[in-house]
């Protein structure tokens, strides 16, 4: 019987303790004043080159940015896609212009280019459904303070694909993700 009993307690304890553990896991910038442990952020995404082949989404309708604890985010909605979302994402030596081949200049110790399979554009019309300008900033979009991402430039729009160029801080690593209609692209703090 003791031993049942120390047995429970060991397993009540070892539970408390990867609850905690679990709670800094997901903490973001600010929260509860807590920097996240050392243990909270994987660093094991790696830095090359990541592709999905998929293709036939729905046109590109924004792009957004957030800050994490041990990453920033870009997020890519390509409302009421269905399946699997296309992707080429991949660190660039000079981010240059698809269709056209002209340099974009792009702030930031390395530049990460991502194609998304998706157009600015709706197929149908021709009519615009993201307001992305060559070389220009994402629209909207405001990464004052973040610690990876330095730089944000829309490169085109062609044959089905948006291409947009990121300056990050350094070449670290990063991964991409799909949530519904929405592309995913987190880029750590630190390797």
């Amino acid at each position: 019987m003791r031993r049942l009993t120390t047995a429970a307690a060991t397993l009540v304890l070892a539970g408390a303790g990867l609850a905690g553990t679990a709670g800094t896991a997901g903490a973001t910038t600010g929260q509860a004043g807590k920097a996240p442990t050392a243990t909270a952020c994987s660093t094991v995404w790696g830095s090359g080159d990541k592709t999905a082949r998929d293709s036939g989404s729905k046109p590109l309708k924004n792009i957004t940015t957030g800050r994490h604890a041990c990453y920033d985010r870009m997020v890519f909605d390509i409302g009421g896609a269905t399946g699997k979302l296309g992707y080429h994402v991949g660190y660039v030596s000079a981010f240059h212009q698809d269709g056209s081949g002209d340099l974009i200049p792009v702030g930031g110790g390395a530049i990460l280019q991502v194609y998304v399979n998706a157009p600015s554009y709706s197929p149908a019309t021709g009519k615009p459904t993201y307001p992305g300008k060559a070389g220009q900033p994402l629209p909207g979009v405001n990464i004052a303070g973040y610690k990876t991402f330095k730089d944000t430039r829309f490169g085109a729009s062609f044959e089905g694909q948006t291409q947009v160029g990121l300056g990050v801080r350094a070449k670290l690593p990063f991964r991409v993700l799909q949530s519904g209609d929405r592309l995913i692209v987190d880029v750590a703090h630190t390797w």
